[in-house]
């Protein structure tokens, strides 16, 4: 009878069989990234400081895209049956100079030891609709209209998911068909696409499109981790597989690794069968689905997480001043404002660890904590990179206000601070830590 965290690892291996099969590159990003993990692991005798790795191999991310509030509480539901819980809050109408009207959660696992037993992660942005930006009146009207016709997850799925929410488990007649009808609810639907609406989509957002403009959803990307990103991209270049123009996130330094860097090899064309005002049905492609790769580091607090933004400014700023690469400006900065190892990370309050008791001395290690989430900027020029255009935006419009709070009704759970939760890991360890020893709390 398979419980969460079993229903929760079948479903990414499963998720990730059927994403292969569909989009062959994706299977050459793994083994690629498998080929170098082992290699770092032969060399690197702190590989595994962030992560062992069963896990490492394990870890997987997707992205899918919904278009309104009912839908993500559809996505909720299931996500919750494997024991993911909404974690963070990411507005990328304003990361990407593109038009990206999107607003998301990552859903997770919270607990330590059950993101150690299989970490598996899917962002999931939503369409806002309402954003006078992006549409007027009236197509947000008949956008509305066709989202609310239209059925993503059965409701057999939906029933099986609170039911494995509600016990935790499932007996395994129903936990094979809740995992059957959750993969298909992802796949790649063979239903024509309708040109005309499409298209008028497409021209606001590619974005939009890919989420309004069909009757279906499906895994946008799954990204494996890898140890050494810098060597994968080298490598996926050189077999052929064109990558996006560079690796998003922090540079490459000689200190710690810190949140997360993602790269992806660009939207491929893949053929869909369109349907005309006239009812015929031609053969054309679509540029939606993509593979995407990440590096994991150690998840900074908020005092490094600011740090980490003015860095960035900083970055942003030189760059446009001296025309020198971004990598070059980025690594220079981080060397003048960032420590250059972990124990000063730890000793100036930058950076999450968990602390543990070594009694033949008396002392307390630290281990840092894996940063489980995602950046906005990052996630927004991994989108941007894979469009075909710029889309349109009507800057005199105001932006209709998303927030944590907002985002966590449309939903119906609480869309949790991922910052708290790693505060309380760390809280946590200390005191245990300190208490095996015999220490007063602090």
């Amino acid at each position: 009878m398979p419980q969460t965290s079993q229903l929760r690892a079948a479903f990414a291996v499963r998720l990730s069989d059927m994403y292969g099969a569909e989009v062959p590159a994706y299977t050459t990003l793994l083994d690629v990234a498998g080929e170098i993990n082992q290699e770092v692991l032969r060399r690197d005798a702190d590989a595994m400081r962030l992560g062992d790795i069963s896990r490492v191999t394990a870890e997987r991310h997707g992205a899918i895209r919904v278009g309104s509030p009912r839908e993500m509480r559809q996505a909720a539901q299931i996500f919750a049956a494997l024991g993911m819980h909404p974690v963070g809050f990411y507005d990328l109408r304003d990361a990407a100079s593109s038009s990206v009207p999107v607003v998301s959660t990552a859903f997770r696992p919270i607990a330590a030891d059950e993101l150690a037993r299989n970490p598996f992660r899917v962002f999931t942005s939503m369409l806002t609709t309402a954003d006078r930006r992006f549409f007027d009146a009236d197509l947000q009207a008949r956008l509305e209209a066709f989202l609310e016709r239209r059925e993503l997850f059965s409701p057999e799925l939906l029933e099986l998911a609170a039911r494995a929410e509600r016990n935790g488990e499932l007996d395994d007649p129903a936990a094979e068909r809740f995992l059957h009808l959750a993969v298909g609810a992802f796949e790649l639907s063979p239903e024509p696409v309708d040109q005309t609406w499409y298209a008028e989509l497409e021209r606001i957002s590619a974005v939009a499109a890919d989420i309004g403009g069909v009757r279906s959803t499906h895994v946008n990307h799954l990204t494996p981790r890898v140890l050494d990103i810098d060597e994968l991209y080298r490598r996926m270049s050189e077999r052929g597989i064109t990558m996006i123009d560079q690796i998003q996130g922090p540079p490459r330094w000689a200190g710690p690794d810190v949140l997360l860097r993602q790269t992806s090899f660009r939207a491929l064309a893949e053929p869909r069968k369109f349907r005309a005002a006239d009812g015929s049905v031609t053969d054309g492609t679509l540029r939606v689905r993509f593979g995407e790769v990440e590096a994991r580091g150690v998840a900074l607090t908020r005092e490094g997480r600011a740090l980490y933004d003015r860095m960035v400014a900083e970055t942003d700023r030189l760059v446009t001043e001296s025309g020198k690469s971004r990598q070059d400006v980025a690594e220079g900065v981080w060397r003048a404002h960032l420590p250059a190892d972990e124990r000063g990370l730890a000793d100036q309050g930058l950076a999450y660890f968990t602390y543990q008791a070594v009694l033949d001395d008396g002392t307390i290690t630290a281990t840092p904590i894996v940063y489980e989430d995602f950046l906005p900027r990052s996630a927004a020029g991994i989108f941007q990179s894979n469009l075909t255009d710029e889309g349109t935006r009507d800057s005199t419009q105001a932006a209709t206000a998303y927030d944590e709070g907002r985002l966590s009704e449309m939903i119906g759970r609480q869309v949790l601070d991922p910052f708290e939760l790693y505060e309380a890991q760390q809280r946590q360890s200390l005191r245990h830590a300190r208490k095996k020893l015999g220490l007063p709390p602090v």
